[in-house]
């Protein structure tokens, strides 16, 4: 009870700092309010000082800031999170109603997210059901491809295409179920993918331990062995899938903005364009209640789950030496990226030709002009070598700070969940109003929410591997804590959370893409990949190659990354030898095959 109670203390008091900070941004960036605000409701009309008077009065600013978040904080007992500064319609019910929104809109996204798992993990159900999966080598090159496809590249495409010249769906607005189904698609399909990549990674070692030995020398259909696997492995996924209920319910900004959706992440960007602080902390706040009840949620399921063989140490190890990846496919993968960059940098991707504008892909122009005659391929080149650096230098950044974060649950759990609350929109606005626009806002917002998945994944395999019999066996022989972490954690957890990593690689550089589309960092002339994306997103139907160009390498990206990432193997493992139970020997009976009989 004392570590539940100082968990939910430390929990708490991360949310009341973020709230607090954003009730105080106006003063701690030394901007004005009354102006900002006057800009959002009228830009036409002039700041004069007794305009501007007048606006501090209506809002209160004189009474200063602490008093105005005290009020703000003292009307919550009562459910009143004040009125906007814009349009002075109370707070609560909108934001309530942008959350009903976001939600149902991220239930049906999760539909799709599980449809698009089940289907990245069908191979290596079919085959561990089958008992085939001996000396399976990774893959998922086609997982990767749609783990990197940038979710508002994808929403454009299926507006424009689905709804716009085929007609089979709306494309605007939120009026109907069927208004879900394009936006659900395009924020659903990567992150199925990385759900998919991350459970396939588990699944062999489930299939490997003893009760599915037992169960399928019993007799068992392949099925409902293939059922108790993914079982055995949503413990292990049950904390990301929390990060993602929040982060397809506040991060989808760019979907909401391209369908027109008014859900809470884009309530929440416009009120803090506006600095609209009611809407902005009323906005935040429920997104860390959010945060807070998924990550509940998923530790009682894990406990319902996995409980009582955590709490006696009876686990099998889900990390086994693995097969050796396929060598060749990332580096046919390595080769071609390299071999796109290395051909657009003698080119210069300033260059204007407006007698070329729009131009289809030529041997002049392989990857065609864009709409001021400016070539694709030499922008698509020397947008990469910042893109693709700055992503790596923050992959590896969030993959040191999770691991470390990971290994001390009790602190960064909260904070996992209170960064993941907060959208990376939001937070390269805020600090876009502390420091200014620019190529390093992007970075320091995206790598200050990146590591939280790697640090949940760390805490949760830790979990479970601190259960597993072998290292109850090793503790019973003495070992001491700095033995078990160097010779049985840190070889069980660090390769799939660096698998994670390297998967997460595209996604990295897809979300400084997604903050340059929305017009954060970057500015033009700059040939970054979001900037590339959002200037010609415009001309998809004219001139489809300038889109895909800057996409499909970013696809490439992501198909480099996890091929390369099924090659991370800890060197000098022991493996530890599995003796196959027959059916001349009496299996013992787990519980998780004794519900399944």
């Amino acid at each position: 009870m004392r570590r539940q109670g100082a968990a939910l203390l430390w929990r708490a008091a991360l949310a009341v700092a973020l709230v607090c900070g954003i009730g105080l941004l106006p003063w701690l960036t030394r901007t004005d309010p009354a102006l900002t605000v006057l800009k959002a409701r009228s830009a036409d009309r002039d700041p004069t000082p007794e305009v501007l008077a007048d606006i501090r009065a209506q809002l209160g600013l004189d009474q200063g800031p602490v008093k105005l978040l005290g009020h703000w904080l003292g009307g919550l007992w009562h459910g009143d999170a004040g009125r906007s500064w814009l349009s002075g319609a109370e707070v609560t019910p909108a934001v309530l109603q942008a959350l009903g929104v976001s939600l149902l809109l991220m239930a049906v996204a999760l539909v799709v997210a599980a449809l698009t798992a089940t289907l990245v993990c069908a191979r290596t159900l079919w085959l561990g059901a089958h008992r085939r999966l001996h000396g399976r080598r990774a893959g998922g090159g086609g997982s990767a491809v749609l783990a990197a496809l940038p979710e508002f590249l994808t929403a454009s495409v299926l507006a424009t295409v689905v709804g716009v010249q085929l007609g089979w769906l709306p494309a605007l607005g939120w009026y109907g179920p069927q208004w879900t189904v394009l936006p659900a698609l395009a924020l659903g399909l990567p992150a199925g993918a990385v759900l998919g990549r991350l459970l396939d990674d588990l699944l062999p070692g489930a299939f490997a331990e003893p009760w599915a030995l037992a169960a399928d020398a019993r007799g068992l259909p392949g099925r409902r062995i293939a059922r108790q696997a993914v079982r055995r492995c949503l413990p292990g996924l049950l904390p990301n899938l929390g990060l993602f209920v929040v982060g397809l319910t506040g991060g989808s900004v760019a979907v909401e903005q391209i369908f027109d959706i008014p859900g809470l992440g884009r309530t929440t960007l416009q009120a803090a364009l506006a600095q609209d602080l009611p809407v902005l902390q009323a906005g935040t706040l429920a997104l860390l209640l959010l945060a807070a009840t998924a990550a509940g949620l998923a530790a009682l399921a894990t406990h319902r789950l996995t409980g009582p063989a955590l709490r006696d140490g009876a686990l099998s190890s889900l990390h086994r030496p693995a097969p050796p990846a396929r060598r060749t496919l990332p580096l046919v993968y390595g080769a071609l990226l390299v071999a796109v960059v290395a051909l657009g940098l003698p080119r210069d991707p300033l260059a204007l030709d407006t007698t070329a504008r729009l131009q289809a892909p030529s041997g002049t122009h392989p990857f065609g002009t864009d709409a001021l005659g400016r070539d694709v391929l030499a922008r698509v080149s020397h947008g990469a070598l910042d893109t693709l650096l700055l992503a790596a230098a923050i992959s590896a950044a969030a993959l040191l700070t999770g691991l470390l974060l990971g290994l001390l649950p009790r602190v960064s759990g909260p904070l996992v969940d209170t960064v993941n609350a907060v959208p990376p929109v939001l937070l390269a606005l805020l600090v876009a109003a502390v420091a200014g626009s620019g190529t390093a806002t992007p970075a320091f917002a995206v790598g200050a929410v990146a590591w939280a998945p790697l640090a949940a994944h760390t805490a949760a395999l830790l979990r479970q591997e601190r259960a597993a019999l072998h290292l109850t066996a090793t503790r019973g022989l003495g070992a001491s804590r700095p033995y078990l972490l160097r010779h049985e954690l840190l070889p069980a957890v660090l390769p799939p959370v660096t698998r994670h990593a390297l998967l997460r690689l595209p996604g990295i550089a897809l979300a400084l893409a997604s903050l340059a589309f929305l017009g954060l960092g970057a500015q033009p002339p700059s040939p970054e990949w979001g900037l590339l994306l959002a200037e010609n997103q415009p001309y998809a139907e004219r001139a489809p190659w300038a889109v895909l160009a800057p996409a499909a390498v970013l696809a490439l990206l992501g198909a480099f990354a996890v091929s390369a990432a099924g090659g991370v193997r800890w060197r000098g493992r022991r493996t530890r030898p599995h003796i196959p139970v027959t059916a001349a020997e009496p299996p013992s009976r787990t519980p998780e095959l004794v519900g399944a009989r």
